[in-house]
């Protein structure tokens, strides 16, 4: 018998959203091997010489403007993609994306990208007839999410499909999933035999997060966190930003044993194990992993728009608070004076939907009409880590 096959369409801008869609294939993959996942940057995929120097502009825009980024969020926020811009989209980029679909035969279509997901949206109404789900990767619903051709739509919270619903879309095409985090992030590990495997000092650790651009924050706050570092380890992971590595590495109030400074690392749930805080931007995908590890979470320098909408579910909840120096002192002040109440990780608090981090990969098998395994999660995850990303799970495009 054929095997069940998902494609799963994004886009490069920051990691996230492409990140939400190798999770979901991932726990698609542990929970029932006979479903076959692919991944694509769809964009990069079908037009890989104009695409990168879109990325490349969205990058600087956001860094160098994100008042601008805010203000075209907040502008558009109740706006679907009309139809000249999927028109103009398709033309562009995906003049050939039925034939990527056609070859290869999907069962179901997930887009964790507005545009992608606008390009599906175009083809199943010139009569692609494949179910196409939409996976929204934050905690706030921009009006470009939604298409009329979408079958269903996958969200974060029960407050995201209030959102979707007040913009007419049926109530009973929107399930709340959760948004996918990989496997790795199902459970949490031991901070001490952790500590000693990645090499680290077995004392009070905060891990501070740039971003997947490796984007960074001011001197006051770098200030606040070198001020104790002989009691505090800090470990800085700084994404791609390699200009920014080289700089702190040269730094001497960095040149200290209690401080590592990573780049890119794919090891960041191990990390979250064996750190006591983390400091991060609001990005939906790694709010949603710490959530999952239980780590106590500070943000800083939220975009204006998703991020923003995403810090301020968090705070809500209690989980997280907005990063400043005061801040900074009293969560180390706590960390040195509490630290035996946090040796594991913290208790969920309160959430109105209480969702698992598998739910969302379980959902979609079911929707499949394929069983969920179960998992014994610890020795999956104490073990060498599988084969994930072989042909007959998951399919990367370069």
């Amino acid at each position: 018998m054929r095997k069940k096959r998902v494609l799963l369409f994004s886009e490069g801008f920051g990691t996230g959203h492409t990140g939400a869609a190798y999770a979901l294939a991932e726990g698609i993959r542990l929970l029932n091997p006979d479903v076959q996942c692919r991944v694509f940057e769809l964009g990069k995929f079908l037009n890989p010489t104009v695409a990168p120097w879109i990325l490349s502009a969205y990058r600087k825009t956001v860094s160098s403007q994100p008042k601008l980024v805010g203000m075209m969020y907040k502008t558009q926020y109740h706006k679907s993609l009309n139809r000249l811009t999927k028109l103009a989209l398709h033309r562009i980029f995906y003049t050939h994306a039925s034939q990527v679909i056609e070859q290869l035969r999907p069962d179901l279509i997930i887009c964790t990208h507005p545009i992608p997901a606008a390009v599906i949206s175009r083809l199943k109404h010139q009569g692609l007839d494949v179910p196409f789900y939409t996976l929204i990767t934050d905690y706030d619903a921009h009006g470009s999410w939604v298409n009329a051709e979408a079958n269903r739509y996958l969200v974060s919270t029960s407050r995201v499909k209030s959102i979707l619903t007040g913009r007419g879309v049926p109530s009973e095409l929107v399930t709340v999933t959760g948004i996918p985090v990989h496997p790795k992030f199902w459970e949490s590990q031991g901070k001490t035999k952790l500590r000693k495997e990645l090499g680290l000092a077995d004392i009070p650790t905060a891990l501070i997060m740039g971003g997947g651009w490796g984007l960074m924050f001011g001197k006051d706050i770098m200030n606040s966190l070198t001020a104790r570092i002989n009691e505090i380890q800090l470990i800085f992971c700084m994404g791609s930003n390699d200009k920014a590595i080289a700089k702190m590495k040269a730094n001497p109030l960095l040149n200290h044993p209690n401080v590592r400074i990573l780049g890119y690392s794919s090891e960041i749930n191990k990390l979250m194990d064996a750190s006591d805080l983390l400091i991060t931007k609001p990005g939906g995908m790694t709010c949603t992993e710490g959530q999952a590890k239980g780590i106590p979470m500070l943000f800083y320098n939220a975009i204006p728009g998703q991020e923003e909408k995403n810090s301020q579910y968090f705070v809500e909840l209690g989980l997280a608070e907005m990063l400043n120096p005061g801040v900074v002192d009293k969560w180390f002040s706590m960390l040195l004076s509490e630290y035996a109440g946090f040796g594991g990780p913290q208790k969920r608090k309160a959430s109105p939907d209480l969702q698992q981090p598998q739910h969302c990969a379980a959902t979609i098998l079911k929707m499949l009409g394929k069983p969920a395994a179960e998992a014994v999660f610890s020795e999956a995850w104490s073990a060498p880590p599988p084969k994930v990303r072989s042909e007959e799970a998951v399919y990367v495009t370069p």
